[in-house]
């Protein structure tokens, strides 16, 4: 049986908007700003590499239009695609849930510290995330030579006879960048989950004590995770994009290509093609290819993670 829509539904419903626009016209001009850097910076790319993908362009002409060719190409004769869809699958289930139970605990016993510690110890746990020189670190712990940390440790206890080819090796250099990976995944949503813990309304514990929770594993499971539930969705969102777009860590360390593309990711295929070879229009395809696989997954972790606070 069709719906019946009732005539000026539409009207009252654009009345009604515009009314709301009215009422909260500070807010919505106290936003404007973030949204027209948001659309900038954003949308519009999103919308231009789309098109780019439909595209052949190479940046020294304007772009041509080939239908479907670049998607044809990525899914039918891009045999190194596929090892990069699989490697970035294995990034995004192995450290996406890692990282993100991670930056959830340790803010969690963080939050517990007095404001001074814990001002020091959430610089010390995030410093690495945005320091610019930590692939000299791994790289040197890593060493392929005998001066390597690891090579060196190993070979002194008589643990090996000659120097490992850490991360040059195929068996070892995903793992090894996985590992790194974690190491740098305590970034915003960490701090984000550590001021979520700090919002929590105290007396909710004081309540929760009255009806019976009687430990700290009960308070985190009936009135932290609820209260949370806005932080966890954002820190899901940022882990979600830190997971799938692991780019700079596989090239610093295993270099582009890896050997035998052990590590070679979708965000590296991308670079590859839109900064190396400069195929704009296939990098672009990729990219959407990319940015699909993030959106279904964002979608679903977001789903099943609303259910949380209700």
């Amino acid at each position: 049986m069709a719906m019946k829509i009732k005539p000026g539904t539409n009207n009252n419903r654009n009345s009604s908007l515009l009314t709301n626009i009215k009422k909260s016209r500070v807010s919505y001009f106290m936003l404007a700003p973030y949204m027209f850097f948001f659309t900038l910076m954003i949308i519009i790319p999103i919308i231009i590499t789309i098109f780019l993908s439909f595209t052949y362009f190479n940046m020294l002409k304007m772009p041509r239009w080939t239908n479907l060719i670049n998607y044809t190409r990525l899914f039918l004769d891009d045999d190194v695609f596929v090892i990069a869809v699989k490697n970035t699958l294995i990034f995004a289930f192995v450290t996406g849930p890692i990282s993100y139970i991670m930056c959830f605990l340790f803010a969690w016993f963080i939050n517990e510290l007095g404001p001074r510690l814990r001002a020091l110890v959430t610089l010390v746990f995030y410093a690495p995330s945005i320091s610019g020189q930590v692939y000299v670190i791994w790289k040197f712990i890593f060493s392929p030579d005998s001066y390597g940390l690891v090579n060196g440790f190993l070979m002194k206890w008589g643990l090996i006879k000659e120097p490992l080819l850490w991360l040059q090796d195929e068996r070892m250099s995903l793992g090894l960048i996985i590992v790194v990976q974690l190491w740098l995944s305590l970034g915003t949503g960490f701090l984000a989950f550590i001021a979520g813990l700090q919002n929590v309304d105290r007396s909710l514990y004081e309540a929760g004590e009255i009806d019976g929770i009687s430990n700290r594993w009960m308070e985190l499971w009936y009135i932290t995770l609820p209260s949370m539930a806005p932080m966890l969705l954002f820190g899901a969102v940022i882990q979600i994009g830190t997971s799938f777009s692991v780019c700079d860590t596989s090239i610093q360390l295993a270099g582009l290509p890896s050997v035998k593309y052990a590590a070679h990711t979708i965000a590296v295929h991308a670079y590859d093609y839109g900064f190396i070879r400069f195929e704009l229009g296939y990098a672009s395809a990729i990219s959407v290819v990319l940015f699909a696989m993030m959106l279904i997954t964002n979608r679903l972790v977001t789903k099943f993670l609303s259910k949380v606070g209700t």
